[in-house]
């Protein structure tokens, strides 16, 4: 994926005022739109042109963009880090229809960002429904896997791109105490009643929506409510047997029982040690032998007297046979 440098698409300075942004929206659309233009490229422009004002023209969505954009230019491969729009407020719930946008786009904002986004860059917020009742915001904020399993409170800072009163935006933060849900799932939603938009005046504000993801844990991966892990095992705990230690996330030691005979591959299930819940997720440890280095004068000796002990032993013969089992 490239890099694409919304301020050359409007030809405007980093440090351009909203206003700014704005005429040089307008110009290029005079230009580009495929009702008037006689540009061969003109629908393609005027994609590019829309999408740029789609960040550009929304102080939340410029903010973020430069914060990452630093260092950047046009045309450069770039990948996202993972979790750079941590603590990000954005206005609305980000569930409208999809706008026609790139994948540099999405994977900035993500696809909810993406819905309607055409269609609010080219109109202003208002900040509360029809009704009155404020707007609902959302961010998305990353826990540990220790949050996720155990539950608890947290403190969660947000920034927020406001209109200074120069036409420029800047983050503005806030902190707020969150309690965290045990068992809460990448994707899943914590709504903060009245934390989101200023209602009109006697009317409530509307509720903030934080989309939660996961810290990448160094043993554990998280697929939906199910703990993922490799379990290492001594050669002698695989061939025999045996019951060996899970030191789990949130400080609970398992004690998980290996199979004689056990080949590294194997998956082992525990049932209800995943992610807790109403129905809660298991547990999924795949073995993993680990040998005894034969740099080692004690394994080397015992290397030895398997070499010449099991010397009818064909592992490229038993792997085939089972490949053909299907194991």
């Amino acid at each position: 994926m490239q890099f694409k440098d919304y301020y050359s698409v409007l030809g405007v300075a980093r440090d351009a005022t909203a206003e700014e942004i704005k005429k040089a929206y307008r110009r290029l659309a005079r230009k580009y739109h495929p009702d008037v233009s006689k540009e061969a490229d003109a629908a393609a422009r005027m994609a590019e042109v829309n999408e740029a004002h789609a960040v550009l023209g929304d102080p939340e969505r410029r903010g973020a963009y430069d914060a990452l954009g630093k260092g950047h230019h046009a045309g450069e491969a770039f990948t996202p880090p993972p979790g750079w729009d941590e603590g990000f407020e954005f206005s609305g719930p980000g569930d409208a229809d999809l706008g026609d946008f790139s994948e540099f786009f999405e994977q900035l904002f993500g696809r909810t960002a993406a819905r309607g986004a055409a269609r609010s860059a080219r109109q202003p917020a208002h900040g509360h429904h029809a009704g009155g009742r404020g707007e609902d915001h959302h961010a998305r904020v990353l826990l540990d896997l220790e949050d996720a399993l155990r539950g608890g409170t947290r403190h969660v800072t947000l920034r927020t791109p406001q209109l200074g009163t120069d036409g420029r935006a800047r983050l503005v933060e806030r902190t707020l105490e969150v309690r965290i849900p045990a068992g809460m799932r990448p994707g899943q939603l914590i709504r903060l009643a009245g934390q989101g938009g200023a209602g009109a005046p006697g009317q409530p504000a509307g509720d903030l929506l934080l989309e939660v993801q996961l810290r990448p844990h160094r043993r554990f991966a998280v697929r939906g409510a199910d703990l993922v892990a490799e379990l290492p095992v001594a050669p002698w705990e695989a061939a025999l047997g045996a019951v060996v230690p899970v030191p789990m996330p949130d400080g609970e030691t398992l004690k998980v029982r290996v199979p004689p005979g056990a080949q590294s591959g194997r998956a082992l299930t525990v049932r209800g040690k995943g992610l807790p819940g109403a129905v809660p997720g298991d547990l999924e440890l795949v073995v993993r032998v680990w040998l005894p280095s034969g740099l080692d004068p004690r394994a080397r000796r015992h290397y030895e007297a398997m070499a010449r002990e099991l010397g009818d032993f064909d592992a490229r013969r038993v792997a085939d046979a089972e490949m053909e089992r299907g194991g």
